[in-house]
Parts: structure tokens; C-alpha cells; sequence
């Protein structure tokens, strides 16, 4: 029988990490793979990004490589084979969709968001005590508070209106400038920190995603400062030699160029 195009891609990777095949493959372990399942991620998100299928298609399996890899490292070992973690979240998929492969009725995707929880909460037991537990501790942290007001949000520990999350942040600004003024700096990390975590609870109230605006800002951001660089240079004009004038009109002229592309 003719093997299909996921078990061709777990057979060269166990040829890989075999006596004739690759040494570097060979050295691997769960944990020197780590870096690159988070490079993958983010390659794949540039691709979304980038809205190219074709580079799409490519960073998607270089990220399907990275499960795999792990895979025959856990057999290899005697942990777990691919067959176990297919079974593992295909049996999870079916216990946390009822309505969809048993009896329960939702109505909307709020909705499934709670029975999942609920039905995590009951599969983990004892295990998460905590309606914080089961975020992952190393989250960007953007994206872990994110998480952590979520959560919170749906036992109720919420705000009625986004004017309440707008007067916490500037509450937490005016607290920041106060810490500044003091000149105590382990103050001022911990002020930052409150207002970096109330802008985040803000974006999320406002069903916004802090880590992809903060993401899509500094794109921005890289795009006009090369802009800046690339015509001064071309004026031949050093940057530091440039006025904050000059600068500046440039900075306008890269969002103008924007907005139009």
C-alpha cells in the first residue's frame, strides 16, 4: 500500500535520526527544538501576514515538521508515539464540541468558549484550582495578560463598560508619572508594568488583540524609519546629521505612502 503524505514525512524523519542519516538531526532533543517550534510559529504568522498562499503552504509544513520531529524523539524514547497524539486530540476534539458530537445545544461562539472551559476545568480536576490556571508561563507577555483578563472576565471579574477600563488606564498613566517624578526606579517598573497591563485589559475589552496591534505598529514603525534612512541616504545626508525637522517631514511623507499602498 502506498503510503500517504503524512506517514512519507514520518518515515524520513525516523530515516533522518537513523544510523545513515543525519547527524545533526540525529543530536536533537525536545529541548534544542524548542527555539525552533517558536521560530516556525512566527514564520507562519509573517506568511498570514504577507497574505502569499504559496509561502503559506511552506511555513505551515515546516511547522507541521517540528510536531513530527518531536514525535519520533517520544518513540524513540518508549514516551508516545504520532498514533498516541492523534488519538490524544482527536478524543479531545469530540469530548469539548457535545453540541456538535452529542446532545448539547450552544448558540454562539461566547458560548463555546464557556463550555470549553468548563469542560477543561472538569477533564483537569484538581490540577487547575485557579480560574488563571492553564496558561502557558512562557506567553509573550502582551499576550499572557491577555490570557489572565480573559479568564478572569469570564468568572465575572470584569468591567461593566469600556469608560471604567479607559478611567483605569489613565488612573494608572497619572500613577506612572507620579513614579517618574519620585525617581524610584523599582516604583516605576511596577507602575509601567500596572499600565502596560490596563492598555492590554482595554484592547481586550475592546475585542482587540494587544499583541498583533503592538506587532502591526512596530511594522509600521520599521517601515517609515527605513523610509527616513533610504532618502536621506540617498540626499546623502547622514541620519545623525539630519534635523528633527527634516526627519519628521519624512516620517509624514512614509504614512502619506502608506495610506496610498
Amino acid at each position: 500500500m502506498d503510503e500517504t503524505g503524512f506517514e512519507r514525512l514520518m518515515t524520513i524523519m525516523k530515516r533522518l535520526r537513523g544510523p545513515a542519516g543525519c547527524p545533526w538531526d540525529a543530536e536533537q532533543n525536545h529541548e534544542s527544538l524548542k527555539r525552533y517550534l517558536l521560530e516556525e510559529c512566527y514564520e507562519v504568522l509573517e506568511a498570514i501576514d504577507a497574505n502569499n498562499d504559496e509561502l503559506l503552504k511552506e511555513e505551515l509544513g515546516d511547522l507541521l515538521l517540528q510536531p513530527v520531529f518531536h514525535a519520533v524523539i517520544a518513540d524513540e524514547r518508549g514516551a508516545f508515539t504520532m498514533d498516541d497524539i492523534l488519538t490524544s486530540i482527536y478524543e479531545k476534539l469530540i469530548r469539548r464540541h457535545p453540541h456538535v458530537f452529542g446532545d448539547d445545544t450552544i448558540k454562539s461562539s461566547d458560548e463555546q468558549i464557556v463550555n470549553w472551559e468548563k469542560i477543561k476545568q472538569q477533564e483537569k480536576g484538581d490540577e487547575r484550582r485557579s480560574a488563571l490556571s492553564g496558561i502557558p508561563p512562557h506567553l509573550p507577555a502582551l499576550l499572557k495578560a491577555q490570557k489572565i483578563t480573559e479568564k478572569a472576565a469570564r468568572v465575572g471579574f470584569d468591567w461593566e463598560d469600556s469608560d471604567q477600563v479607559f478611567a483605569k488606564v489613565l488612573e494608572e498613566l497619572h500613577e506612572f508619572e507620579e513614579s517618574v517624578a519620585s525617581g524610584n526606579r523599582e516604583e516605576m517598573e511596577a507602575e509601567l508594568g500596572d499600565l502596560l497591563f490596563a492598555i492590554v485589559n482595554l484592547g481586550r475589552f475592546l475585542s482587540l488583540t494587544p499583541e498583533e496591534a503592538l506587532r502591526k505598529t512596530i511594522d509600521r514603525f520599521t517601515s517609515r524609519f527605513t523610509y527616513i534612512e533610504q532618502t536621506l541616504q540617498g540626499q546623502n545626508i547622514s541620519m545623525k546629521d539630519a534635523t528633527l525637522n527634516e526627519m519628521e517631514s519624512l516620517w509624514q511623507e512614509a504614512k502619506v505612502l502608506e495610506r496610498k499602498r
